[in-house]
């Protein structure tokens, strides 16, 4: 039902992000992947899940693996690099007609190239 609706993120894989709800709150870590089909964002070394396999050609031992289950996108918000608070995302349009994104608390720019 209400699974079906897509948001549009303004998260990117490599952001620093504060988690602000849930189990793993106040915790922070970089975005590897950003699951818009599920509304979800898989952060590094956040909300490990263990995965318990059998023995196979790829991996002949099996055994317990743990790896970074996905977390809500309403549950992070962006941690800004600049004045290290968690922000919302602005947009700025530059004279040369590009977009940036940046923090509406002190106003700077967001992504690493501008």
């Amino acid at each position: 039902m209400g699974d079906s609706t897509l948001f549009k993120t303004k998260l990117k894989k490599g952001d620093h992000v504060r988690v602000i709800a849930g189990k793993e709150k106040g915790k922070e870590g970089k975005v590897l992947h950003i699951l818009t089909d599920k509304n979800a964002v898989v952060i590094e070394k956040l909300n490990m899940l263990k995965r318990h396999t059998r023995p196979n050609q790829t991996n002949p031992k099996g055994g317990i693996i743990e790896r970074e289950g996905r977390i809500a996108i309403s549950n992070v918000m962006l941690v800004c690099g600049n004045c290290n608070k968690t922000t919302r995302v602005g947009s700025k349009l530059l004279s040369d007609g590009k977009k940036l994104r940046s923090c509406k608390e002190c106003g700077e720019g967001l992504d690493k190239g501008a």
